[in-house]
Protein backbone atom coordinates (compact mmCIF):
# COMPACT_ATOMS: atom_id res chain seq x y z
CA UNK A 1 0.00 0.00 0.00
CA UNK A 2 1.32 3.52 -0.97
CA UNK A 3 0.28 6.42 1.11
CA UNK A 4 0.81 10.21 0.55
CA UNK A 5 1.88 11.75 3.55
CA UNK A 6 1.42 15.75 2.81
CA UNK A 7 2.97 17.44 6.04
CA UNK A 8 5.89 20.87 6.66
CA UNK A 9 6.68 19.37 10.04
CA UNK A 10 9.57 17.05 9.40
CA UNK A 11 10.08 16.07 13.10
CA UNK A 12 6.07 14.80 13.04
CA UNK A 13 6.45 13.44 9.36
CA UNK A 14 9.18 11.48 10.22
CA UNK A 15 7.47 9.41 13.23
CA UNK A 16 4.71 8.71 10.83
CA UNK A 17 6.89 7.37 8.39
CA UNK A 18 8.62 5.54 10.87
CA UNK A 19 5.54 4.26 12.26
CA UNK A 20 3.82 3.67 8.91
CA UNK A 21 6.81 1.22 7.55
CA UNK A 22 6.83 -0.94 10.85
CA UNK A 23 2.62 -1.71 9.69
CA UNK A 24 4.61 -2.14 5.68
CA UNK A 25 3.17 1.05 4.39
CA UNK A 26 5.40 2.65 1.89
CA UNK A 27 5.30 6.58 2.61
CA UNK A 28 6.52 9.31 -0.07
CA UNK A 29 6.59 12.73 1.80
CA UNK A 30 6.17 15.93 0.64
CA UNK A 31 6.14 19.19 2.74
CA UNK A 32 4.38 21.69 0.16
CA UNK A 33 0.64 21.30 -1.14
CA UNK A 34 2.38 21.95 -4.71
CA UNK A 35 4.93 18.91 -4.65
CA UNK A 36 1.85 17.08 -3.62
CA UNK A 37 0.02 18.08 -6.97
CA UNK A 38 2.55 16.66 -8.58
CA UNK A 39 3.55 13.40 -6.86
CA UNK A 40 -0.28 12.54 -7.82
CA UNK A 41 0.50 13.76 -11.26
CA UNK A 42 3.15 11.13 -11.36
CA UNK A 43 2.77 8.49 -9.43
CA UNK A 44 -0.71 5.89 -7.91
CA UNK A 45 -1.23 5.88 -3.85
CA UNK A 46 -4.16 4.04 -2.13
CA UNK A 47 -4.23 6.88 0.59
CA UNK A 48 -3.34 10.20 1.27
CA UNK A 49 -2.67 11.82 4.57
CA UNK A 50 -2.88 15.98 4.07
CA UNK A 51 -1.79 18.27 6.91
CA UNK A 52 -4.49 21.42 6.75
CA UNK A 53 -2.02 23.53 7.50
CA UNK A 54 0.68 23.81 5.10
CA UNK A 55 2.87 26.93 4.38
CA UNK A 56 1.69 27.19 0.36
CA UNK A 57 -1.91 27.66 1.17
CA UNK A 58 -2.18 24.69 -1.39
CA UNK A 59 -4.17 21.97 1.25
CA UNK A 60 -7.73 22.88 0.59
CA UNK A 61 -6.74 22.90 -3.05
CA UNK A 62 -5.58 19.69 -3.39
CA UNK A 63 -9.19 18.23 -1.93
CA UNK A 64 -10.94 20.45 -4.38
CA UNK A 65 -8.82 18.90 -7.55
CA UNK A 66 -8.92 15.55 -6.36
CA UNK A 67 -12.87 15.52 -6.19
CA UNK A 68 -13.81 18.11 -9.04
CA UNK A 69 -12.00 15.54 -11.12
CA UNK A 70 -13.76 12.40 -8.97
CA UNK A 71 -11.32 11.10 -7.55
CA UNK A 72 -11.58 8.06 -5.62
CA UNK A 73 -8.83 8.83 -3.44
CA UNK A 74 -9.33 8.55 0.19
CA UNK A 75 -8.16 11.77 2.07
CA UNK A 76 -6.99 11.56 5.74
CA UNK A 77 -6.75 15.21 7.19
CA UNK A 78 -4.66 16.26 9.69
CA UNK A 79 -5.50 19.79 11.67
CA UNK A 80 -4.43 21.40 14.67
CA UNK A 81 -8.39 23.11 14.68
CA UNK A 82 -10.58 21.50 17.04
CA UNK A 83 -13.66 23.64 15.78
CA UNK A 84 -16.96 22.16 14.72
CA UNK A 85 -17.11 24.45 11.91
CA UNK A 86 -13.44 23.54 10.34
CA UNK A 87 -14.50 19.53 10.87
CA UNK A 88 -17.46 20.13 8.92
CA UNK A 89 -15.84 22.27 6.12
CA UNK A 90 -13.34 19.46 5.83
CA UNK A 91 -16.14 16.67 5.28
CA UNK A 92 -17.97 18.89 2.73
CA UNK A 93 -14.80 19.80 0.62
CA UNK A 94 -14.15 16.35 0.45
CA UNK A 95 -12.13 14.48 3.30
CA UNK A 96 -12.92 11.14 4.30
CA UNK A 97 -11.54 11.25 7.77
CA UNK A 98 -9.72 13.60 9.79
CA UNK A 99 -7.70 14.27 13.21
CA UNK A 100 -7.02 16.37 16.11
CA UNK A 101 -3.18 17.44 16.40
CA UNK A 102 -1.59 15.76 18.70
CA UNK A 103 -3.11 12.54 17.74
CA UNK A 104 -2.15 9.00 18.99
CA UNK A 105 0.12 7.00 16.08
CA UNK A 106 -1.85 4.13 17.14
CA UNK A 107 -5.46 5.62 16.42
CA UNK A 108 -3.92 6.93 12.95
CA UNK A 109 -3.23 3.48 11.73
CA UNK A 110 -6.34 2.37 12.54
CA UNK A 111 -8.19 4.85 10.65
CA UNK A 112 -5.70 4.27 7.94
CA UNK A 113 -6.80 0.51 8.19
CA UNK A 114 -10.90 1.59 7.95
CA UNK A 115 -10.10 4.26 5.26
CA UNK A 116 -8.82 1.30 2.91
CA UNK A 117 -10.85 -1.53 3.97
CA UNK A 118 -13.93 1.08 3.09
CA UNK A 119 -11.97 1.49 -0.38
CA UNK A 120 -11.63 -1.90 -1.24
CA UNK A 121 -15.09 -2.59 -0.26
CA UNK A 122 -16.16 0.27 -2.64
CA UNK A 123 -14.00 -1.17 -5.39
CA UNK A 124 -16.85 -4.02 -6.08
CA UNK A 125 -19.23 -1.65 -6.31
CA UNK A 126 -17.40 0.19 -9.16
CA UNK A 127 -17.00 -2.01 -12.82
CA UNK A 128 -13.92 -0.40 -14.43
CA UNK A 129 -12.94 -1.43 -18.30
CA UNK A 130 -10.05 0.65 -19.99
CA UNK A 131 -11.49 4.71 -19.66
CA UNK A 132 -15.48 2.75 -18.71
CA UNK A 133 -16.88 2.77 -15.45
CA UNK A 134 -19.79 1.45 -14.14
CA UNK A 135 -21.16 2.50 -10.63
CA UNK A 136 -23.19 -0.18 -9.39
CA UNK A 137 -24.75 1.57 -6.83
CA UNK A 138 -25.29 5.35 -8.44
CA UNK A 139 -26.11 3.03 -11.74
CA UNK A 140 -24.04 5.94 -13.03
CA UNK A 141 -21.72 5.80 -16.42
CA UNK A 142 -18.58 7.22 -17.14
CA UNK A 143 -16.78 7.25 -19.95
CA UNK A 144 -13.52 9.45 -21.12
CA UNK A 145 -14.03 11.26 -17.67
CA UNK A 146 -17.84 12.05 -19.32
CA UNK A 147 -20.97 11.06 -17.77
CA UNK A 148 -22.79 9.02 -20.22
CA UNK A 149 -27.11 9.08 -19.92
CA UNK A 150 -27.76 5.08 -20.15
CA UNK A 151 -30.87 3.79 -19.63
CA UNK A 152 -31.80 1.19 -17.54
CA UNK A 153 -31.75 -1.40 -20.05
CA UNK A 154 -28.68 -0.28 -21.34
CA UNK A 155 -27.10 -0.04 -18.05
CA UNK A 156 -27.85 -3.89 -17.29
CA UNK A 157 -26.80 -4.81 -20.53
CA UNK A 158 -23.65 -3.37 -20.30
CA UNK A 159 -23.46 -4.55 -16.53
CA UNK A 160 -23.39 -7.89 -17.83
CA UNK A 161 -21.16 -7.68 -20.74
CA UNK A 162 -18.41 -6.21 -17.73
CA UNK A 163 -19.01 -8.63 -15.86
CA UNK A 164 -18.00 -11.34 -18.64
CA UNK A 165 -15.54 -9.32 -20.23
CA UNK A 166 -13.63 -11.53 -23.27
CA UNK A 167 -16.95 -13.91 -23.06
CA UNK A 168 -19.27 -14.59 -26.02
CA UNK A 169 -22.45 -13.61 -24.76
CA UNK A 170 -25.14 -15.67 -26.79
CA UNK A 171 -28.35 -13.99 -27.97
CA UNK A 172 -30.17 -16.39 -26.59
CA UNK A 173 -28.67 -15.37 -22.63
CA UNK A 174 -29.28 -11.61 -23.71
CA UNK A 175 -32.38 -12.46 -24.57
CA UNK A 176 -33.27 -14.27 -20.71
CA UNK A 177 -31.38 -11.31 -19.42
CA UNK A 178 -33.93 -9.35 -21.36
CA UNK A 179 -36.80 -11.02 -19.69
CA UNK A 180 -37.47 -8.95 -16.49
CA UNK A 181 -37.18 -5.70 -18.99
CA UNK A 182 -40.63 -4.53 -18.96
CA UNK A 183 -41.60 -7.76 -21.03
CA UNK A 184 -39.46 -6.23 -23.97
CA UNK A 185 -39.07 -9.10 -25.94
CA UNK A 186 -39.03 -7.57 -29.35
CA UNK A 187 -36.91 -9.72 -31.83
CA UNK A 188 -34.07 -6.53 -32.63
CA UNK A 189 -34.47 -5.82 -28.97
CA UNK A 190 -31.16 -6.72 -28.62
CA UNK A 191 -29.61 -5.01 -31.43
CA UNK A 192 -31.09 -1.91 -30.68
CA UNK A 193 -29.69 -1.83 -27.08
CA UNK A 194 -26.39 -2.63 -28.46
CA UNK A 195 -26.41 -0.16 -31.60
CA UNK A 196 -27.46 2.31 -28.81
CA UNK A 197 -24.49 1.48 -26.31
CA UNK A 198 -21.77 1.49 -29.02
CA UNK A 199 -23.48 5.15 -30.41
CA UNK A 200 -22.97 6.55 -26.58
CA UNK A 201 -19.59 4.96 -25.79
CA UNK A 202 -17.70 3.67 -28.85
CA UNK A 203 -18.30 2.37 -31.98
CA UNK A 204 -16.13 -0.49 -31.21
CA UNK A 205 -16.97 -1.19 -27.26
CA UNK A 206 -18.69 -4.29 -27.98
CA UNK A 207 -17.87 -7.32 -30.90
CA UNK A 208 -20.31 -8.83 -33.29
CA UNK A 209 -19.19 -12.34 -33.52
CA UNK A 210 -21.45 -13.59 -35.96
CA UNK A 211 -23.84 -16.38 -35.68
CA UNK A 212 -23.09 -16.65 -32.22
CA UNK A 213 -23.24 -13.09 -30.02
CA UNK A 214 -21.78 -10.74 -29.22
CA UNK A 215 -18.27 -10.32 -26.84
CA UNK A 216 -16.44 -7.18 -24.61
CA UNK A 217 -12.90 -7.83 -25.61
CA UNK A 218 -11.23 -7.93 -22.08
CA UNK A 219 -8.19 -5.61 -23.44
CA UNK A 220 -9.04 -1.89 -24.46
Amino acid sequence: MRILLVEDDNLLAQGIVTALARASYQTEHCRTGKQALQALDNAEFDLMILDLGLPDGFAGKILQQLRAQQHQLPVLVLTALDQIDTKLQLLNDGADDYMVKPFDVRELEARIRVLLRRKAERRHDVLQHGELLLDLVKHSCEYAGKTVNLTRREFLLLKDFMQHKDKILSRQHLEELSVGWDGDTESNAIEVHIHNLRKKLHPELIKTVRGIGYLLPGQV
